[in-house]
């Protein structure tokens, strides 16, 4: 990171608890450090093991990561950042619409068996990214499953995250795979009105749905990081955990443009 960038995040963590007086042991490294050395493994796809000599030793790095994602510090600092971006966008932090989508990536042979599965409609062995996006493409909630499990089935599951942590979203725009019981479903018990868009009877070949390339624009952002080209994670909440660190960095990056 830059001193810019570094300014940015270093105001949107989470501050320790040792730091407040609140008891815990203080870190041995420097937190721009680890910060760095996770994000660099995310960017480059990188094993844990082949950690660069410049960043602390990997066992840290990983203790600091598995840390983060069991505290749900990863999940705080991710949504402070992207409420910056809002704000600095002139928009409230708190969004009120949501575009949802999922896309299926193989899994390399680290996948478990219990959490991939076969997408008969990508042709794809390996797990599913199911996200909701706000009209900014910023990420609002993410879950992973196995591929074999269909965006209505997830969807509940999501959109539940959804309205726990969001509670104005009352529209969320969809494809056609989330039809069915589940629109239902969102309007009476979620509140949450689940339109889909369609593509026109008379449309050929490539067309830019409204509302629905934000979250397709979302997916191509998070396939920059390399880790994410392919799932390599045991546990699913790691998978969601790199997601979440691999989107801090397009919103830290563009907040220090911002502020030069």
């Amino acid at each position: 990171m830059t001193d810019a960038e570094w300014a940015v995040v270093r105001d949107a963590m989470p501050v320790p608890a040792w730091l407040e007086g609140r008891g815990g042991q203080p870190e041995g490294y420097c937190h721009r450090q680890l910060v760095d050395a996770v994000r660099y493994l995310v960017a480059g796809g990188i094993t844990w093991r082949a950690m660069p000599a410049d960043f602390p030793a990997w066992d840290r790095v990983y203790a600091f990561f598995r840390r983060w994602r069991d505290k749900g510090l990863v999940a705080e600092f991710h949504d402070r950042l992207r409420d910056r971006v809002r704000e600095a966008a002139g928009r409230d932090p708190e969004p009120t619409a949501g575009i949802i989508d999922a896309q299926s990536v193989k899994a390399a042979a680290s996948v478990p068996a219990a959490t991939r599965g076969f997408d008969g409609g990508k042709k794809v062995n390996g797990r599913k990214r199911h996200i909701v996006v706000d009209t900014l493409g910023l990420l609002l909630t993410v879950l992973v499953t196995a591929a074999c499990v269909t965006d209505r089935e997830a969807g509940k599951t999501l959109l539940e995250r959804l309205r726990e942590r969001h509670w104005r979203i009352t529209l969320v725009w969809a494809d056609g795979g989330y039809t069915g019981r589940l629109v239902d479903l969102a309007r009476d018990v979620l509140r949450i009105v689940l339109t889909v868009v369609k593509r026109t009877d008379d449309a050929t070949g490539f067309t830019v749905l409204p509302k629905r390339w934000l979250v397709e624009r979302t997916f191509a952002w998070l396939m920059r990081s390399r880790r994410l080209a392919r799932d390599y994670e045991t546990r699913t909440d790691t998978a969601e955990a790199m997601i979440r660190w691999s989107m801090t960095m397009v919103m830290s990056r563009r907040l220090a443009r911002r502020a030069r």
